[in-house]
């Protein structure tokens, strides 16, 4: 073994806590020899898609272009469903052409190229863009990051399946969680010296470096070592859609799963209206901005590892136990809002909760995602994990609106008690799945 692989090994032994890396519980042979190297590979490309994540959010950063833009008020309310629905609709259709492919990870290089030049766009835009047509170039450059966000995640998944073992992927995304959120905590410590500037060219500079975050995650895909896979049961985009509807009526397991995971929801849905809230407090300027990023990578850095670790024995526990706090976040948030003005009118209670809340939807993220996984077998893993994420986009879709009516009629503190609500019901039938790390 060379020294730069021996290297690797012991990197990999002291990141997994595994003592022999060429223990493997479900790939081939081949695939666990080259476990050492692909871990690392992974964990960087995953760092550079979660960093570019946060830096080109949908809940905190592209509200502040909009607003700094001068775009109409109308357009932030399509920030949160373009982008979750954007890249979760279209994947049941392209789950079969995936499965066609021996070699999957180019389609995942693929959807970080999309990311990356879309992103360039809105990073023009900070700079150049203005009013309407501003922002409405921001939208379309949101859809097309949408789309390839949806080709990058099944595909991810898929090749994170092939390339690690049961047991070493949950400590891989929790690591990749904990570095990214230490890299965003050093930005938002960076915007909050902004103070209430404007500051379209540190936007620009935020979204330059989401950029490079996606770049660097198309590279190290295609650097991943990716032994070739089954081909045969590939499908037509109808037959894709046939087959994920007979699963969802005859696999209770999965349609359970999906129920639970459309409760879940609510942790994702409860964090734009936490940021509006604080937003009220602290205007558009980039102070405000960076604290709530400031707190939400310091959440994301001591919360991810240890879901991972968590997830690795029990993914339905972690969802579970992310859905209670996700509950208590969205209740406390509430009563916030309705005590005196002393109490409610600053940003940092709002943002000490959306902290508590980016650490129980760390949780619920994690929690599903290795739930997913290891749920499917690898002959059924990228239809399963597409097709679920098609049907939580649709929910999305319709469930953003109907949130949206109640917010009109209840305000955003009524709102939390609602989703507070689907939270405990995430909870309780999260408990209820079967286990599936045996």
């Amino acid at each position: 073994m060379s020294d730069r692989a021996s290297s690797l090994t012991r990197l990999y032994e002291r990141l997994t806590g595994d003592e022999d890396s060429r223990l493997c519980k479900d790939i081939p042979d081949a695939a666990c020899h080259e476990q050492p190297g692909n871990f690392l590979r992974h964990l960087l490309a995953s760092l550079g898609n979660k960093l570019a994540d946060e830096l080109s959010s949908a809940r905190l950063v592209l509200p502040w272009l909009l607003g700094a833009l001068g775009a109409p008020v109308w357009m932030v309310g399509f920030l949160v469903p373009v982008r979750e629905a954007g890249a979760l609709l279209p994947q049941v259709f392209v789950a079969g052409y995936i499965r066609l492919k021996a070699i999957r990870k180019g389609v995942w290089v693929t959807g970080g190229i999309v990311q990356a030049l879309a992103a360039l766009v809105m990073a023009i835009m900070a700079l150049f863009g203005q009013g309407a047509w501003g922002g409405a170039i921001v939208l379309a450059a949101l859809v097309v990051l949408s789309l390839g966000r949806g080709l990058s995640s099944i595909a991810t998944k898929d090749v994170l399946g092939k390339t690690i073992s049961k047991q070493r992927r949950g400590t891989l995304m929790g690591w990749s969680g904990s570095a990214a959120g230490a890299i965003t905590l050093a930005v938002g410590a960076v915007l909050m010296l902004f103070g209430d500037r404007p500051g379209q060219i540190a936007l620009s500079i935020l979204l330059l470096i989401a950029t490079l975050g996606w770049a660097l995650n198309a590279l190290l895909a295609s650097r991943i070592k990716e032994e070739p896979g089954a081909t045969e049961g590939g499908m037509n985009v109808w037959s894709s859609l046939g087959e994920g509807l007979r699963l969802l009526r005859t696999d209770r397991h999965f349609l359970h799963f999906n129920m639970a995971r459309a409760l879940l929801l609510s942790s994702a849905l409860a964090l734009p209206y936490i940021a509006l809230l604080g937003q009220q407090q602290s205007g558009s300027n980039l102070g405000g901005l960076g604290i709530m990023i400031l707190v939400s990578g310091l959440a994301g850095m001591l919360a991810s590892p240890i879901w991972g670790k968590l997830a690795d024995r029990s993914s339905r526990k972690v969802m579970r136990d992310s859905a209670v706090i996700a509950a208590l976040c969205c209740a406390t948030t509430a009563l916030i809002a309705w005590l005196p003005g002393a109490w409610s009118d600053s940003v940092w209670p709002y943002a000490l909760v959306y902290a508590l809340l980016v650490i129980a939807h760390a949780g619920v993220r994690l929690g599903r995602k290795a739930y997913v996984i290891d749920m499917a077998g690898s002959d059924k893993r990228a239809l399963y994990v597409a097709l679920s994420n098609t049907f939580t986009g649709i929910l999305m879709l319709l469930v953003g609106g109907l949130l949206g009516a109640i917010a009109h009629f209840t305000g955003s503190a009524g709102l939390l008690l609602v989703l507070a609500l689907c939270a405990l019901g995430a909870a309780a039938s999260s408990q209820r799945l079967p286990e599936v790390e045996m």
